[in-house]
């Protein structure tokens, strides 16, 4: 999975389950969700077929204000989503695109400690969703 700025995780679980438990470890940590988004079924419903993938939409402003107030143009990569979805051999992933490539991306500068408590909360929720 070589996407640039993008972090894929194998999981453990079906695609289902993964974000499942993705969306209850992004609440426990505080986080607010605020959509999901089931693409699968949006293709079925215009009769076309997709395997599982599905985003989750979710964030903090104390996490992601930072940043703007930075450089606003990273509003349009924010509040942070995740990807669940399943490959053609039938394995599960979760993607999400890295902080750093984000502020990388919208040229913001000296906002490492922001940046590093975005990618630890992602690492942990990413842990706590595709682990065994």
């Amino acid at each position: 999975m070589a996407v640039q700025g993008l972090k894929t995780v194998k999981s453990s679980h079906d695609p289902r389950e993964t974000m499942n438990r993705l969306e209850a470890a992004v609440t426990a940590k505080g986080l607010t969700v605020f959509a999901r988004i089931d693409h699968a079924a949006g293709a079925s419903a215009a009769s076309l077929p997709l395997r599982p993938t599905e985003v989750l939409i979710f964030g903090n402003a104390k996490g992601g204000t930072p940043l703007m107030q930075a450089v606003q143009t990273i509003g349009i990569d924010l509040p942070l989503k995740a990807l669940v979805w399943q490959d053609a051999a039938g394995d599960t992933w979760l993607s999400w695109n890295d902080p750093a490539w984000l502020a990388t991306r919208h040229e913001i500068s000296g906002a490492d400690a922001v940046v590093g408590r975005l990618n630890a909360v992602l690492e942990e929720v990413a842990k706590t969703a595709t682990a065994a």
